[in-house]
């Protein structure tokens, strides 16, 4: 536990860590009964997975082996009207929907760069959706640059999708063709492919980011996240594997393991921050995750304390186990506008400060004249906390004790996250007492990086905790800042 006095360090940036993308599929079979417009069925899933990509979504539809997509900037409400959704038609028995949400990991916030990708080739056509950061993304560019490829967009995707057509034109099946580039790629890739007559979803071989699958009736689902599939009404089945590819068809379920038995290496961020609480992912459930974080969290640091709050969202979970944990009262201390998007910040100034304000506010009766445990899941550059904890000494807090629910962010992530650089990262710039001393906390603790196996018992997977302890699973020595790839492609 840190202990602080004044405030410092006005020049760390203000961000949050962003999260990757959401994706959704659905196949509706021949026989299948489907109640539902299948673009309406999409558009269900990717708002359950909306806070995994809030700048851009899409939908692509295959009726009748034609694919056509729509896409639009922002959130998934703000990107398709009903009018929008009705025009891309109703799939039905036979029909393919694919959805995609997006935060610019590679490549910057444009249309162009929206998912699914669609494409047209020789041997017919294909929809792709894309939730990881392909580490390798530059120099495979240049090679099918190279080679005569022709790129429209500044995303990573565009590269995958490139590479499966390339290998399509020799391969006698889409999944032989999606089979073929997996060892062209390194770093993080769930995918969900559509062609004329197959869906296809798959992993990465270590598994950075998550994808299962679901039943609706006789229609196969797919989704970023468990909470996806109960949203739209569909029951989970089981996660995909790492490194696994399944192809659904007429034909049935096929799964495709050639790629599987790599030491997995799921994200850890994952059950901190970046999934919903509902959500099951690799067999473990997200809340109860967090709540032996804030448990575990308590025990390494306690505070002498009157009330125990929470950071909306993430942060909510773990504090409620922190207030279990220690005996110390749980209250709603903070209050999230649920009508303010990550759309609305602007890059004005006076907006820029005060959208913490507009966000979130404090119920001055819970914390006036109190000692308070502030739980959040993580600082990332610093000043969003310290204007949080101002936010709360103004509504009368006498004391402000600050708990995150994970280790030190002291390292670049590769695999998804926006955060390709140690130089905002306050706790790689600061000692943690400086730390407390520019959030202008009291005392601050974090938990330890021991602690993150304890708080993920019953993951079926491996976990990624890089971006804590500096050690990679797979080598990043080549990797290029995701920066570099816009530049590169400007440069001409």
């Amino acid at each position: 536990m840190i202990h602080g006095a004044e405030e410092r360090g006005a020049g760390i940036r203000d961000a949050n860590i962003r999260e990757e993308c959401g994706l959704f599929g659905v196949y509706a079979g021949r026989n299948a009964v489907v109640s539902e417009n299948l673009a309406y069925i999409c558009y269900t899933g990717l708002c359950a997975v909306q806070h995994r990509g809030q700048e851009s979504a899409g939908i692509a539809l295959n009726s009748g082996g034609v694919i056509t997509a729509r896409h639009g900037l922002g959130l998934i409400a703000e990107a398709f009207t009903p009018e929008k959704i009705k025009s891309l038609g109703d799939g039905g028995a036979g029909g393919i929907a694919l959805g995609h949400v997006r935060y610019a990991t590679t490549g910057n916030k444009r249309l162009y760069n929206a998912q699914p990708l669609v494409v047209k080739h020789i041997k017919g056509s294909l929809a792709l959706g894309h939730n990881g950061n392909v580490i390798n993304a530059i120099a495979l560019r240049r090679e099918l640059e190279l080679k005569g490829s022709i790129f429209h967009s500044s995303s990573d995707t565009e590269v995958i999708v490139h590479a499966i057509v390339r290998e399509r034109l020799s391969a006698d099946s889409i999944e032989q063709a999606v089979e073929a580039v997996f060892p062209k790629l390194e770093g993080a890739f769930s995918l969900l492919l559509m062609s004329r007559r197959k869906l296809i979803a798959c992993r990465d071989p270590n598994g950075f980011r998550p994808l299962c699958m679901g039943k609706l009736g006789e229609s196969v689902v797919f989704a970023s996240e468990s909470c996806a599939l109960s949203a739209a009404g569909a029951e989970f089945v089981r996660d995909i594997a790492p490194g696994e590819i399944v192809v659904v068809s007429d034909e049935g379920v096929k799964s495709v393991t050639t790629h599987c038995g790599r030491k997995s290496s799921l994200c850890v961020f994952e059950y901190v921050y970046f999934a919903r609480p509902d959500s099951v992912i690799d067999g473990l459930s997200v809340h109860e995750a967090r709540l032996r974080a804030g448990e575990i969290l308590a025990t390494e640091h306690p505070a002498d304390a009157d009330v125990v709050i929470g950071v909306p969202d993430s942060g909510l979970d773990a504090a409620l186990g922190y207030s279990r944990a220690i005996g110390i009262p749980y209250d709603a201390g903070l209050i999230k506008s649920k009508y303010v998007g990550r759309t609305f910040i602007n890059p004005d100034q006076q907006l820029r400060e005060a959208a913490v304000r507009i966000k979130l506010n404090p119920i001055a009766s819970v914390v006036n004249g109190k000692s308070v445990v502030i739980v959040d899941d993580s600082i990332v550059r610093g000043t969003t906390s310290r204007k949080i904890i101002k936010l709360l000494r103004r509504a009368g807090a006498r004391k402000v004790h600050v708990r995150l629910s994970c280790p030190p962010f002291r390292h670049p992530c590769y695999f998804g996250t926006d955060i390709d650089t140690r130089e905002n990262l306050i706790a790689h710039l600061h000692e943690l007492y400086e730390i407390c001393d520019i959030i202008d906390a009291d005392t601050l603790g974090f938990l330890s990086i021991d602690a993150l196996s304890a708080i993920t018992a019953g993951c079926a997977s491996g976990l990624c905790d890089a971006c804590f302890s500096g050690v990679y699973p797979v080598d990043v020595s080549g990797a290029q800042l995701k920066s570099q790839f816009e530049q590169d492609i400007d440069a001409d």
